[in-house]
């Protein structure tokens, strides 16, 4: 059963790199990335659970924190950008350096 935990958890965090790189819109970009995060904090806590190590914990809650630091950084970086371009969404292929 923990076998087939793992592979689903991996499973969506490779459909989720695959969101990430194929999303639309710069926010499903960071949708996925951030799901990929908490797949990862799953993957780190359902090994600790297995290997009996409950430092794991400590370090997916640590990775977690993280995650989400670095997801609202990002945000407030994209709403920067968009309020400097008046408000239009400008794709980085398309941004002037």
């Amino acid at each position: 059963m923990i076998i087939a935990a793992t592979l689903a958890i991996l499973v969506v965090m490779v459909l989720a790199i695959i969101r990430g790189v194929m999303g639309p819109s710069l926010y499903d970009r960071i949708l996925a990335m951030n799901m990929f995060g908490t797949k990862t904090v799953l993957l780190i806590s359902l090994l600790g659970f297995v290997m009996g190590r409950p430092e794991f914990l400590d370090i997916a809650m640590v990775y977690a924190l993280i995650n989400f630091i670095s997801v609202i950084g990002v945000l407030r970086l994209f709403e920067a950008f968009t309020a400097k371009h008046n408000g239009k969404v400008v794709e980085p292929a398309q941004r002037d350096l």
